[in-house]
This record gives structure tokens, sequence and C-alpha cells, in this order.
């Protein structure tokens, strides 16, 4: 994984001739250069490379229920503990940003349930209708409910954020037009459908970029998978990104 963690460093080349500090990600650079107006997050168990550096930055991780970790109680005497000290501003912000993902999570599991009632009102009697117009509806489930989340905290509080998705090391059953791959693939596509949805007008301005270094081989392996490989592409979609087309040229290993 050194090449991932030269990719989230920003070094130029072969990764090795950089002399920035160390632990310094390019988004945290990015954010230091914006000034005052840099709101970062990593919507992250833990702080990645790629926002690691002199710049604090809060994380949150998206997954599961979204639930605060303390109670009232505890919030306060954390609070307490650290009140005059260096750390004052990073626990407030921590425990604000934690509620503000309940609060969110809470208001879309609402609407959700809010949702399938209405629809076990008004389709009642045809559900094998209804699930077989929706098999290629987007889901409010995985990746999809994340971005989801994720676009609405970035519209509201956030300029600059970062999420991983994983489960992309097919050496087994990697599949072809329909599969194990295809499926992630899908996923990741609903997830970004789903964020620039979410997130509005905001889309305009907004810039996503789906970056790995996670190359597979072209020969398929003997357990109907690939293997790691040279070489990968980047995405990049966003309101005013001119899509639709390839850039840039293979370079030969």
């Amino acid at each position: 994984f050194e090449t991932q963690d030269g990719i989230e460093a920003g070094l130029a080349g072969d990764g090795h001739g950089g002399s920035l500090p160390r632990g310094s990600g390019f988004l945290n650079r990015l954010a230091q250069s914006m000034g005052g107006q840099a709101a970062p997050v990593a919507f992250t168990d833990g702080l990645p490379m790629v926002m690691s550096g002199a710049l604090s930055v809060p994380n949150v991780s998206l997954k599961g229920t979204g639930r605060t970790p303390f109670d009232a109680r505890q919030t306060q005497m954390l609070a307490q503990m650290y009140k005059g000290t260096r750390f004052e501003s990073l626990i407030a912000e921590g425990f604000e940003l934690r509620q503000t993902v309940a609060e969110q999570a809470e208001a879309m599991r609402k609407h959700e349930a809010a949702m399938r009632s209405a629809e076990g009102e008004s389709m009642s009697g045809r559900m094998e209708e209804m699930q077989a117009a929706n098999r290629r509806a987007l889901s409010a489930r995985g990746f999809e409910q994340e971005a989801r989340r994720m676009a609405g905290l970035m519209r509201d509080k956030f300029n600059i954020g970062f999420i991983d998705v994983g489960g992309w090391d097919t050496h087994v059953n990697q599949g072809g037009a329909q599969g194990q791959l295809a499926n992630l693939l899908d996923n990741l596509g609903r997830g970004i459908a789903g964020f620039a949805e979410e997130i509005g007008p905001t889309w305009r301005n907004t810039t996503v970029v789906a970056i790995s270094e996670f190359g597979r081989t072209f020969r398929e392996n003997g357990t109907r998978g690939t293997d790691h490989g040279h070489g990968t592409v980047y995405w990049v979609a966003g309101g005013n990104v001119r899509g639709g087309r390839i850039v840039g040229e293979q370079v030969a290993v």
C-alpha cells in the first residue's frame, strides 16, 4: 500500500522524490491553502493519510446507526476534563459533529420508515409488480446511503470531504459483466449518483474524484479472479466537469 500512501500524500513521480513533511496529505495542504474558507472532514473511523497534516481535521464514520458514543453526562465530564487546554475546541467540535451525524441518521431512519409505510398503504396487493419495477432503482442501503448522508453534511457544513470504499481485492470469483466486480462498480456508481442528487444545486460547484492505485492483471488467475497489477484509472465527476471521455495516455510498464 506504499503507492496509495504516495497518492494520498500527493507526491510526484515515483512517490519518493518529495520533500513534504511526514504525514502530510494533499487534502490537508489544500485546506491550509484555503485559509478560513476551508471546512474539511473525513467520513472514516480513523484519520486517513490524505487528511493528515498541520491542520486539525475531524473524522466521523457514517456506518452503523449513527448513535452518539457518549450520553449527556459523559459528554459534560469529558468537556470539563479538557476545558482550558489546547484540546478544548477540538473536543467540542468532535461532540458537535457526532451529534449532527446522530440527528441526521435518526431523521433518515424516520423518513425511510414513513416511505415504507406510505408504500405499504398505496401498493397493497401489488408488491410483486413494485419489486419487478424497482430492480434497478437506487437502494437506500450500503454505500449510497452513506454517500447521501455525506452529501447532506457537506451541503450544510463542510466543503472538503473524504470517504473510503473497500472490497476491491477480487482474487476469487471476480466475474465479468455480472458478478462481484460488476456489483462493486454498480454500488460505487449509485453512491456517486445519490451524492449528486442529495447535494442539490451545490453539485454545480462540486468535484468528486475516485482514486486508487489498486490495478489488476488482465489475465485471470486459477480461482476465477485477478491479482495485483500495474496501472489504474481515476474517475472525475461534478457539475462543471466535461465528462463522457477518457483523458490521458497509457504508460508502458
